[in-house]
């Protein structure tokens, strides 16, 4: 799914070019619910090889669509002249919470992964359908700009690469991205193991950090309207340093509750923004977010693995201290995040 996923964002500014908003964010969900419909029929006859290659176009499809959604959601925000995309992204925690209890469910009533998958890709396509009509046609590309080939689409990327505005808005992607799916892989397992809780205390603190990540997200809009994006990427992520030190350090189990909030903080902010900030950073936005959506989703699947090399050498609460010295990255290259004049 991970070597999809980066082929989708390597895809999505010449999909966005060519399809524009409405057809590219369709034609995403649509792949995404086929390869699922795949997926299922996989389990149903039994073949792993099937089955991988469903989860390829799967991430394939969730590459394609993030950025496609980040650049429309963007777009949206500048229209509005006020901050909507920490909302939007709590629609992905709420989403992500979702989709857990109805995975949940089915299991609890005995209804196969397969059946699951299946329904799941009919809701799936049918909500693209649906959707789709609400989402402006325009392609993203200038209308007095000319075609480009796809080497010139590719030389602007990778200069992409090159900018050091999206670079350091990517440092603070690399230090929030780490810390979150850090929390999605270690968390519980570090309040079981190293904090002396049940596994069912370890699970309720998991479902605090998710919460406390959408509500951050949800009320964060007015916030970073007064506060501006560089003060609140600087408040979050230094909240997000004490939860950290609270985190690793406390041994009452009510402070590391609130160490586990902090850390929810710290984390909440980063993406958005960062997409906001990127896909207002020059020309061309698609190419802009996809570069620190790459580094974002570098830092999310690469980093826990990381965190857990660490661990096998200097226990997984020590481990933590590299998620608190990326914090303090993130801290210092908030500046990026800065709207960049007319």
């Amino acid at each position: 799914m991970t070597v999809g996923a980066i082929l989708g964002l390597l895809a999505s500014t010449p999909v966005l070019h060519w399809l524009g908003s409405r057809r590219g964010i369709a034609g995403a969900l649509l792949l995404i619910a086929a390869a699922m419909t795949i997926m299922g029929l996989a389990l149903i006859v039994g073949s792993v090889p099937l089955l991988a290659v469903a989860f390829v176009i799967v991430g394939l499809g969730i590459g394609a669509l993030d950025v496609l959604i980040n650049v429309e959601g963007s777009a949206v925000e500048r229209a509005a002249g006020r901050t909507l995309m920490p909302m939007m992204h709590a629609a992905w925690s709420i989403g992500a919470a979702v989709g857990s209890g109805i995975g949940a469910a089915c299991a609890a009533l005995g209804v196969s992964p397969a059946a699951q998958i299946i329904a799941e890709a009919v809701l799936i396509a049918a909500a693209a359908l649906g959707t789709a009509a609400g989402i402006p046609d325009g392609k993203r590309a200038p209308a007095d700009q000319p075609p480009q080939d796809r080497g010139a689409k590719l030389r602007h990327w990778l200069r992409g690469w090159l900018d050091w505005r999206l670079l350091l808005i990517g440092v603070v992607m690399l230090g929030v991205e780490l810390g979150e799916g850090s929390a999605n892989n270690w968390l519980t397992l570090a309040v079981r193991n190293d904090h002396g809780q049940t596994a069912a205390i370890a699970a309720l603190f998991f479902t605090a950090f998710a919460a406390g990540e959408a509500l951050a997200r949800i009320c964060g809009g007015p916030i970073v309207d007064r506060l501006g994006r560089v003060r609140t990427i600087r408040v979050t992520t230094a909240l997000g340093a004490i939860g950290m030190v609270l985190f690793i350090e406390a041994g009452n189990r009510w402070i590391v509750l609130v160490g586990v909030l902090l850390w929810a903080v710290g984390v909440s902010m980063g993406f958005p923004l960062g997409m906001s900030a990127a896909a207002e950073s020059g020309p061309d936005p698609a190419a802009r977010v996809s570069v620190v959506a790459s580094i974002g989703y570098f830092a999310n699947l690469a980093g826990p693995p990381a965190i857990g090399l660490l661990a096998q050498s200097a226990g997984l609460l020590n481990s933590f201290w590299l998620i608190v010295a990326l914090f303090f990255a993130a801290f210092a290259a908030a500046g990026s995040f800065r709207p960049r004049p007319a």
